[in-house]
C-alpha cells in the first residue's frame, strides 16, 4: 500500500511540475510574411529583409534579419524578434514593394505575427 500511495504522490508532483514548466515556456515573437505578386499569386523565391528603422531600410543596411527567400508558397518566416515594428523589404526580380507595405504593425508577443506583402 505505501508503494501505491508513493507512486501516487511521484504522479501528481511530476504532473504538477510539467504544468508549471508549460506555463513558463515563452513562445517566440516571430512574423511570417507572405509575398503576393499584383494578381494575387504567391511568390516563390522572393528576397525578404527585415530592418528596425526607416534610416536602414531606406539605406539597405543593418538588417536584422535576412535577407530569406520565399517558399513555394511565397512564405518566409523570422523568429525571436522583438515586440515592435519593423520595416519589410522585398524584391523579386524588378518587382519589389517600394512605396507601399514597407512597415509592419506592431508584432504581438509570443506570436507567430502574419503579414501579406504585395509586389508590383
Amino acid at each position: 500500500m505505501r508503494n501505491l500511495i508513493s507512486v501516487v504522490i511521484v504522479f501528481f508532483i511530476v504532473l504538477s511540475t510539467t504544468a508549471v514548466s508549460a506555463e513558463l515556456q515563452i513562445l517566440p515573437t516571430g512574423m511570417r510574411i507572405t509575398v503576393l505578386s499584383r494578381l494575387g499569386n504567391p511568390v516563390e523565391n522572393a528576397k525578404v529583409t527585415v530592418y528596425e528603422t526607416r534610416d536602414d531600410y531606406d539605406n539597405e543596411e543593418n538588417s536584422i534579419a535576412g535577407p530569406a527567400f520565399t517558399d513555394e508558397k511565397g512564405r518566409v518566416t523570422f523568429k525571436n524578434l522583438e515586440v515592435k515594428q519593423y520595416f519589410v523589404q522585398v524584391i523579386k526580380g524588378d518587382d519589389s514593394n517600394y512605396g507601399d507595405a514597407e512597415q509592419t504593425g506592431k508584432l504581438k508577443k509570443g506570436k507567430i505575427n502574419k503579414f501579406n506583402i504585395v509586389i508590383q
